[in-house]
């Protein structure tokens, strides 16, 4: 990465601009190896000032975990759309598309060390809890109601799709489209076990999609 050139920015510009430099740095390498020599560096301030921006280094390191979970539900917000299964394979395909492209990223923050820490686990799960909302009310237009057991298999479904698709990164055995394909017929599946055979929603727009 090029050094930034020295410029004298706001509070709120120069922090920003320390977590984008984090963010970019964390595509080349884990989040437990981004050092505050490093950025300071990057951003042609001294770490001192970094500092002051952070009180510590694993506070800056949240702030990037959060600012890569912001841009990747930025990525994924559903468009509107009078077919829900149509939304849901539009955000999976904008997922699949930004983790190949964040792939380094991605893997790091799920299965690096940051995934241990509990801070970083709250981000990971207030990010998931985003995706299941916007995922849970879609369900209503096809006629499924929201349960707990309804809750509980978006919630796992939303595990599902991430480790299929770390796998798929590691060992992409079919295509893209098979993947988004594969992750789009199975939300309707764990449903339908969630609410019964018997409850009532509309099967065949749930099958035929």
């Amino acid at each position: 990465m090029d050094a930034v050139k020295r410029t004298r920015l706001d509070p709120a510009q120069r922090r920003a601009q320390l977590i984008d430099l984090g963010a970019r740095m964390l595509a080349e390498r884990p989040l437990e190896q981004i050092s505050v020599e490093d950025i300071a560096d990057q951003a042609g301030v001294s770490r001192g000032l970094l500092f002051h921006y952070f009180a510590s280094k694993s506070e800056f390191h949240l702030a990037i975990v959060r600012h890569s979970s912001e841009q990747m539900l930025q990525r994924t917000e559903p468009s509107e759309s009078d077919d829900p299964m149509l939304t849901l394979r539009s955000v999976l395909a904008s997922y699949v598309d930004y983790v190949t492209e964040n792939r380094n990223t991605y893997v790091s923050l799920l299965r690096g060390t940051a995934s241990g820490d509990p801070q970083m686990r709250e981000v990971f799960e207030q990010t998931r809890d985003i995706m299941a909302k916007r995922t849970l009310d879609q369900l209503p237009k096809i006629g499924l109601t929201r349960t707990p057991q309804v809750e509980l298999a978006v919630r796992g479904w939303i595990a599902f799709v991430e480790e299929a698709t770390i796998s798929w990164l590691r060992a992409p055995a079919i295509t893209r489209e098979e993947l988004i394909d594969l992750t789009v017929q199975s939300l309707p599946a764990l449903a339908l076990a969630a609410v019964g055979f018997d409850a009532g929603p509309d099967l065949g727009l749930l099958q035929s999609n």
